[in-house]
């Protein structure tokens, strides 16, 4: 599986392949032409109420990891479908965090590599 992380504002590249936005708001300052996005999955976001409960702390990134698990199982059809595309080529899932370990691609990319896992 050709599975990658990129920041929002750093430039889009050839070797990125397929770029999926991964965060419930669209990046702040970036124009959907400098995006250059094959898609944006917003339903596979955390929620507003988990986003806001994290607040990128990172002392709550293992809770707010299980909780965003939870809230993909939902969206198994979904992962399935990235988990193809990724076989296939290039996969970049693009986030506007700061932080580059603490954030919902990082689980998100977890989830996609690994399947579910709810301990």
């Amino acid at each position: 599986m050709d599975l990658v992380l990129k920041r929002a504002y750093e430039p889009a590249a050839e070797s990125d392949g397929y770029r999926v936005l991964v965060d419930r708001l669209w990046p702040r300052g970036v124009s959907r032409d400098r995006a250059r996005l094959d898609e944006w999955a917003r339903e596979l976001a955390p929620t507003t109420e988990l986003r806001s409960w994290f607040g990128h702390d990172p002392s709550r990134f293992e809770e707010f990891r299980h909780r965003y698990m939870r809230e993909l199982a939902g969206h198994a059809e979904r992962l399935t479908e990235l988990r193809r595309i990724a076989r296939r080529g290039r996969l970049t899932l693009v986030y506007a965090a700061a932080d580059p370990e603490h954030n919902d691609a990082v689980v998100l990319a977890e989830v996609l590599r690994r399947g579910l896992r709810f301990s």
